[in-house]
């Protein structure tokens, strides 16, 4: 057994946290994207036979928020927007600025590791306030994401008799009996993509399902390196003792980035249609630096 292995075995306390922290160094921004090695690359690369290629991503209707021209700084703009500045003329060309809401729940987004803290530290125990600072995240950070990800995808469909009941807990057993109505096993470095056929964003009047402890622990013995699905942690919280498992123990102690707000509807139609449940999973996010979060747009090819 080497120690990656050794890192991921259940120590047998059930109060103790599963945790990553100092698994790959003190210094260490990727987290679990440590497990995907370049086997589980290829293991990703060996799933595209048909080519066929769907989104993981939530579409955006954008909302104006001002009317009216934008000047950018001459020193920043493109020669295109210096032209338009100084001339004044909108037939050149047309352009737009773009506010973003990183952690919106009707945004696909990818959770870096410093979105979250735990008990004034983000993952792998840097103390919070020298993570994140009023100039921006400075350990943790999207810069993590800069070469992107790339790994099979495993999608664990929950909801396939319906969606889960208001206020469900997920637990191993659910991913384990999903795995074998299936035929898939995840393996370590894959991405686990889970539907349970909700939509994110909060409803008062109907509690969510969510992830509880003892799914989590399932995802870190499993060796999983990046988690998506259509639900999160539930809404509101479940276990008070845990609030949220994939928030506040998947990224700051395990280091597990996360996709929130996934649309993963189509993708459990077409691996129903194929009858497989593993595709080549691609998630390239826009390099930006120093941020705690980035909306993305998932890939899934098959």
């Amino acid at each position: 057994m080497d120690t990656r292995d050794a890192a991921a075995t259940p120590s047998g306390d059930p109060h103790e946290l599963p945790s990553n922290r100092g698994r790959w160094g003190e210094d260490d921004e990727l987290g679990t994207l440590n497990l995907i090695t370049e086997e589980a690359r290829a293991r990703g690369a060996a799933e595209v036979r048909t080519g066929r290629t769907v989104s993981l991503a939530l579409p955006i209707r954008p909302t104006p928020l001002v009317s009216g021209p934008f000047a950018p700084s001459v020193q920043d703009a493109s020669p295109v927007q210096q032209v338009m500045v100084y001339t004044g003329s909108p037939a050149m060309a047309t352009a737009e600025v773009i506010v973003v809401t990183n952690h919106h729940p009707r945004s696909t987004h990818l959770d870096a590791l410093a979105h979250m803290p735990r008990d004034g530290q983000v993952y792998p125990g840097r103390p919070l306030g020298e993570s994140v600072t009023p100039a921006g995240a400075r350990h943790g950070s999207t810069t993590a994401f800069a070469d992107g990800i790339t790994t099979r995808g495993v999608l664990l469909d929950l909801a396939s008799d319906g969606p889960l009941p208001s206020g469900y807990a997920v637990t191993s057993q659910d991913l384990d009996a999903a795995e074998e109505r299936e035929g898939v096993r995840l393996e370590s470095g894959d991405a686990l993509v889970v539907r349970c056929g909700w939509d994110m964003t909060p409803d008062p009047t109907r509690p969510m399902p969510g992830m509880s402890l003892d799914a989590v622990r399932w995802m870190h013995v499993r060796g999983v390196s990046l988690y998506a699905g259509d639900i999160g942690d539930a809404h509101p919280p479940l276990d008070p003792a845990c609030p949220a498992p994939l928030h506040g123990v998947g990224l700051p102690l395990m280091g597990m980035p996360l996709i929130d707000a996934a649309r993963v509807e189509e993708l459990a139609a077409i691996c129903a249609e194929f009858g497989r449940y593993s595709f080549l999973l691609t998630v390239a996010p826009p390099r930006i630096h120093g941020l705690t979060g980035v909306p993305v747009n998932p890939l899934a090819l098959f």
